[in-house]
């Protein structure tokens, strides 16, 4: 669900600090972390795109969009806007690129040099507490299940279940294992 307004932004970005494990957010962060600046960048975009009319206000977000662009083509990260859930981890700076149809779940983990991307018929949806290790490819009209733990350099373009490890290429299932060790759920 797409941030819809000013509560459901702060929403967001507190999840999104859980998921990093930091309790507030300050200056020593906002250098130490920039994958996580880009998030809050991101995340103004959402809230900007989907809150508010008018001209002042589309001008508002030109600049936050001109801001999010530039600081991604630093970074190497792409992700369009209204795709992820509240509580995104992305991890590493580099080359993460993540397409604007995806539908990506909340609490979702995110390594370096992973492509989530449209194919053909559509892009991927991935549940809830996902974790994507590094170099990740997830192709295609997908599903991917809840708590599922993608392998460092997958490429994943069939549908998995809830609950399971994958990886290899193409991608398989290799334990019953999920991402409960893994990744950091508001409240936990």
């Amino acid at each position: 669900m797409p941030v819809q307004n000013y509560e459901g932004y702060k929403f967001y970005l507190n999840a999104d600090l859980v998921s990093h494990g930091l309790k507030k957010w300050g200056l020593a962060e906002w250098w130490r972390n920039p994958p996580l600046r880009y998030q809050r960048l991101l995340r103004k975009v959402e809230y900007l795109t989907n809150c508010h009319r008018g001209p002042i206000n589309k001008l508002r977000e030109l600049y936050y969009r001109f801001r999010l662009r530039r600081l991604g083509l630093l970074l190497g990260i792409h992700i369009g806007r209204n795709v992820c859930g509240p509580g995104l981890a992305i991890i590493h700076h580099g080359q993460i690129i993540i397409s604007n149809e995806a539908v990506i779940g909340k609490n979702c983990r995110i390594h370096a040099g992973v492509n989530i991307g449209h194919w053909k018929t559509g892009a991927p949806k991935i549940g809830d507490n996902v974790y994507i290790g590094p170099g990740a490819k997830i192709i295609g009209d997908i599903k991917i299940g809840d708590r599922v733990v993608i392998g460092a350099n997958a490429v994943v373009c069939k549908s998995f279940p809830a609950g399971v490890t994958i990886g290899g290429v193409p991608a398989k299932i290799i334990s019953q294992n999920d991402s409960s060790n893994v990744i950091k759920t508001p409240g936990a």
